[in-house]
């Protein structure tokens, strides 16, 4: 492999192994196969403009187009001309594309789910820097540079991931730069001669690199090692806040499933909560009558350090065939078994799994685990919600006011976690909490109390666009402007429960969605929801609902219970156009590109086998990809083969000068191979012979190109002709004028030298009288005749010949071989002698 190859293989490999960083923020990870596939054909058709050779600027400018035309048959087929070219309509959907990826990264906590636009953003995003890399390290053959754009990407990963596993992806990274580095580094040491490739130091030794190599590899060593390093040094840290806005929402699991994560209940919810068009999330049919308390409960946020809410890291097993009785539920407590089956839209990929709560068993295909403390499922090795349809059986629990009133002090360990207090709380939570509760006898009536105080008397407004909040202070600003949506009033109402002893934890899901004609209930964004769980001994973990306007206010919190005076409470929560209609209903979430992808059915039949994610196939991009990059190589093969065959040839005259004399007739024939890449090397002290035959390789592909330059512009060439007699014809047909028909004359006397001299003399110069005679036939010619001699020249049909006369010397070396091993011995070889 040539130094040039080695180092463009080395640059795509970089770019790609700093992709690596970018795995941890999709879920899935698909995306870096295709990017993979999309930035080989990049660097090749790089690799292919610097072979002919092209000018670097029309280099950069050929790979900027393929890429701009692969991403157009990728991303934006169906608005582009022939599914290749892209116009007005393809550019303003990948602005689309980029908007909607662009909601799509602050609406989801990583992973994110891979849609179309993000998929666009991290693809794009790869190639955009495989092509500076290949640009600064191959084109411009400065390799130092192109870790600025490797350090990019690098750097929006890191920025974005949970730190987990950086020091890895980064190790990576660093290997990919420091390896094109070596490769620049030694394509540029072979050019400077044997000098650099040291000699043995001690006899018996073999000889290794010098000075300037081992020095280059151990400074690279230190640095990747300090580098390696520093991360992991006791740095001090800035932390979020108890409503930051850039918290992860959620934590890491623990046990067989690997990492897992949830919708960030910070900024998620609450971009849910503003969208502009509301979309159908899940689609459900129940066996209940009443949906007031149909909550679809994700996670549960039970760890509170006092700057955020998050899941507690648990171990998650496999999931069991009929799940446990929840804890704390006793057997005197009033309870129905629902049957609910949920439809995820195609685009809604959730590591966890909605459910309504307490579940007792599900059907659902893919790859799940359980975590049982807060009864829900996860998805391992990437497994998500995406157009999945699962059945669940739930428990609708409705416990009475005295069952709750009257409820035991919770168990030492179920108290010892879930009332811990941080110390940075700050102490007007719990003043607060205290003079709301002040004349409560018993914990059901302090929570009821908290809950009617944020949702009634307390004079607090629901406001969506209430900025989330930061610093330990959160709550106390939050109890102080009474402004806020739910997860300001389920996260306040928890911390307050704790402080009074009340084990207490954050619920993140989806309140009750809106009833259709059909019989089904439509759950969409809007319906994104927090609520906060406290915990009662007999009757387990309980809903509560603190946020004005918003779900329904549970019947054992009633007015006659609490002993307030509660006005009418809202209904279950739905959008404004979810009221049920004589007509099915076409939910206002279902947008024309939904109805186009079918993701605006009401309900799906339970799906028994494996359902994959949504979007297209991989192979089918794979295919298309291909389809596309041969649709755009193909009608070029005969310009390309023509560029590069035009550059061997008149290299190679530059060296005819220095052959020496010698050559015999028979090394003229046009079955030698006078094209040969060979030919354009320089060779020092060869013999005189050999010398010869270069000289005669040198002039007869020069001879070749003036022929097939002539061809390309209107003279058929006749080999039946002698080269005098050839040249007279060119200069004929071609009406060339007397300087350049002397400099076809040259040509075509060099090549009688030496062919037929018994001492022939290398001529100088051919290259640029072969130059001067294309310049003269072009400019006799009509426009349409240049475009032609450039695009489709006709000189190239001699690439299927040379492809035919290769074939055919193949097949004849197969035969020869196979014909020597199946040959008879013959018959006097079987006999002894005697």
């Amino acid at each position: 492999m040539s130094g040039r190859a080695r180092l463009t293989l080395c640059s795509a490999a970089a770019t790609l192994m700093a992709s690596c960083a970018l795995l941890p923020l999709v879920d899935p990870a698909t995306w870096i196969l295709q990017a993979a596939f999309l930035l080989a054909i990049q660097s090749g058709v790089g690799a292919a403009a610097r072979r002919v050779p092209l000018a670097r600027p029309l280099t950069v400018l050929a790979q900027a187009l393929v890429t701009l035309v692969l991403l157009t048959l990728v991303f934006a087929r169906e608005h582009a001309l022939a599914g290749l070219v892209p116009g007005p309509e393809a550019f303003q959907h990948f602005a689309e594309l980029l908007r909607s990826g662009g909601d799509d990264v602050g609406r989801y906590a990583i992973p994110a789910p891979l849609s179309d636009g993000i998929r666009l953003m991290m693809v794009g995003g790869v190639l955009v820097i495989g092509l500076a890399v290949d640009t600064l390290a191959v084109t411009f053959r400065n390799a130092a540079p192109a870790g600025l754009p490797l350090l990019a990407l690098y750097s929006i990963a890191a920025g974005l991931s949970d730190g987990a596993a950086d020091w890895l992806w980064f190790l990576v990274a660093a290997a990919g730069y420091l390896m094109l580095l070596l490769a620049e580094g030694r394509e540029r040491l072979s050019q400077w001669g044997r000098v650099f490739g040291g000699a043995a130091r001690t006899p018996g030794e073999p000889s290794g690199p010098v000075a300037p190599v081992r020095t280059g590899r151990r400074i690279g060593a230190v640095a990747l090692g300090v580098a390696l390093v520093v991360p992991l040094l006791p740095l001090p840290a800035i932390d979020g806040g108890l409503l930051d806005g850039a918290g992860t929402g959620v934590g890491a699991g623990n046990g067989g499933g690997g990492t897992i994560s949830a919708v960030n209940p910070l900024v998620s919810l609450r971009d849910s909560l503003n969208v502009d068009e509301d979309r159908t999330v899940l689609t459900l049919r129940t066996s209940t009558g009443d949906i007031s308390d149909l909550y679809l409960r994700i996670v549960s946020l039970d760890d509170f350090d006092g700057t955020t809410w998050k899941p507690a890291k648990r171990n998650i097993v496999a999931v069991p065939d009929e799940l446990p009785t929840p804890a704390g539920l006793g057997t005197d407590v009033r309870r129905t078994e629902i049957t609910t089956r949920v439809s995820a839209a195609d685009w809604y990929a959730q590591d966890w799994l909605p459910m309504p709560y307490p579940p007792s068993s599900v059907r659902i295909s893919g790859n799940w685990r359980y975590e049982p403390a807060g009864m829900t499922l996860v998805g391992d090795h990437g497994q998500t919600t995406r157009g999945k349809t699962y059945e669940v059986s739930s428990l609708e629990v409705r416990p009475t006011a005295q069952q709750l009133a009257s409820a035991p002090e919770a168990p030492g360990s179920i108290r010892g976690q879930f009332t811990e207090v941080p110390d940075s709380l700050p102490e007007a939570v719990a003043r607060t909490a205290r003079e709301v509760t002040e004349s409560a006898q018993n914990d059901y009536e302090r929570a009821v109390k908290l809950q009617d105080y944020f949702a009634v008397t307390g004079g607090f407004e629901y406001d969506t666009e209430v900025q989330v909040g930061s610093g330990t202070d959160a709550i106390a600003r939050f109890l102080r402007d009474k402004q806020g949506f739910c997860v300001h009033f389920s996260f306040a109402m928890a911390a307050m429960a704790r402080t009074l002893g009340i084990p207490a934890r954050v619920a993140v899901g989806f309140a009750p969605g809106s009833p259709q004609a059909d019989g089904s209930v439509a759950v969409n964004l809007k319906d994104a929801h927090a609520w906060p769980e406290l915990y009662f001994e007999g009757v387990g973990w309980t809903r509560f609902e603190p946020t004005p306007t918003r779900g329904t206010t549970p019947t054992y919190t009633l007015p006659d219970t609490s002993g307030n005076v509660v006005p009418e409470l809202p209904q279950a929560s739905r959008t404004a156009d979810a009221a049920p209609s004589a007509e099915p209903s076409a939910s206002t979430s279902c947008s024309a590109d939904d109805k186009k992808l079918e993701g605006c059915t009401s309900a799906l039949p339970l799906d028994e086998g494996e359902q994959g994610g949504g979007g297209t196939p991989w192979y089918k991009i794979a295919g298309w990809t291909l389809l596309g990059a041969a649709a755009l190589v193909l009608p070029l093969l005969p310009m390309l083969w023509r560029l590069r065959r035009r550059s061997v040839r008149l290299a190679s005259a530059q060296h005819a000068g220095s052959a020496a004399a010698g050559a015999g007739p028979g090394s003229g024939t046009d079955g030698g191979q006078p094209d040969a890449d060979a030919g354009s090397a320089v060779v020092l002290e060869v013999p005189s012979q050999e010398a010869a035959q270069t000289a005669v390789g040198h002039v007869l592909a020069v001879w070749r190109e003036l022929t097939d330059t002539a061809w390309d512009y209107g003279i058929t060439p006749d080999e039946a002709l002698t080269p005098r007699r050839a040249a007279e014809r060119i200069v004929r047909l071609g009406e060339l004028d007397e300087a350049v028909a002397g400099s076809v004359h040259r040509v075509a006397g060099a090549v009688e030298q030496v062919l037929y001299a018994p001492r022939p003399r290398a001529e100088a110069g051919l290259a640029d009288e072969v130059r001067q005679v294309r310049a003269a036939l072009r400019a006799r010619v009509s426009r349409g005749t240049r475009l032609r001699a450039v695009v489709a020249p006709r000189s190239a049909v001699r690439a299927v010949w040379d492809l035919a006369d290769r074939w055919a010397a193949l097949k004849a070396a197969w035969a020869a071989r196979l014909a020597t091993l199946v040959r008879r011995p013959s018959p006097s070889s079987g006999h002894e002698g005697g």
